[in-house]
């Protein structure tokens, strides 16, 4: 069965040409294990093609669930056999969209055993998102053995008071450098990373360090004691086709 197929099979529907436009693909970026040389898995990131090729969407919220699943199901077929695990971004507006929620979870007991990690972003919401409402998604991904990442911790919705509430459900947490205006080279910017690889190591989860951009962050983070990255340094996200026709740009 293709990709293809699968994404409608999964989604009770037969998938149209004109759900793909406007046109949606995740883009793949690598992260690794600095200290075994190893990869560990690839982040998604979402982009969609305009008259000048690829771009962020402007809003992710804005995003279509079914066009989340089909592009998700059939981005995550293609890596089933390459890697062992795959991250995907998800706000909470969309954690709490039926949809979505079942894409991802028939998606990970078709895939097995490619674990999908669900990165729990900071962006806000236009309305608040209770801990009482995202609880069941939650447990659900948790129970069917996915990994939960809170993504973007000390920006946004991502503050420290709501990472403890998360924590119970979270296998990793992620630091991005690019969130905030400091270097490595700001003794600020260490310390912040510094409290929350500390955070995490407390609690038995993973921390990747995201934002990487050259050898002198990764001489920094050498000293820093994290082997866990992921940043331009490391590989820029690149276009995973899923049609011969997809553009390169």
């Amino acid at each position: 069965m293709t990709p293809a197929a699968v994404a409608g099979q999964l989604n009770g529907q037969h998938l149209t040409s004109e759900w793909r436009m406007p046109m949606y693909r995740y883009f793949i970026q690598p992260q690794l294990d600095k200290i075994n040389h190893t990869l560990i898995g690839y982040e998604l990131l979402m982009k969609q093609y305009v008259h000048d090729g690829w771009r962020p969407p402007r809003s992710f919220a804005s995003i279509p669930a079914h066009t989340i699943a089909e592009v998700l199901v059939e981005t995550t077929a293609k890596l089933a056999l390459k890697i062992g695990s795959v991250s995907v971004n998800l706000n909470r507006t969309q954690l709490l969209n039926p949809e979505i929620n079942r894409s991802l979870i028939q998606a990970q007991n078709f895939l097995r055993p490619l674990r999908l990690n669900v990165e729990l972003t900071e962006e806000k919401e236009d309305a608040p998102v209770t801990m009482a409402q995202m609880r069941p998604m939650l447990e659900a991904y948790v129970e069917r053995g996915m990994q939960v990442c809170l993504d973007d911790v000390g920006s946004g919705e991502n503050q420290l008071d709501h990472v403890r509430q998360l924590v119970p459900y979270a296998s990793e947490i992620k630091f991005a450098l690019q969130n905030f205006d400091g270097g490595l080279d700001d003794p600020d910017m260490r310390a912040r990373v510094v409290f929350w690889r500390d955070f995490a190591r407390a609690r038995g989860l993973r921390f990747i360090l995201e934002g990487v951009e050259d050898a002198r962050d990764d001489a920094i983070v050498d000293e820093l004691g994290v082997n866990l990255r992921q940043g331009y340094f490391y590989g820029k996200p690149r276009l995973l086709k899923l049609d011969a026709g997809d553009p390169e740009q």
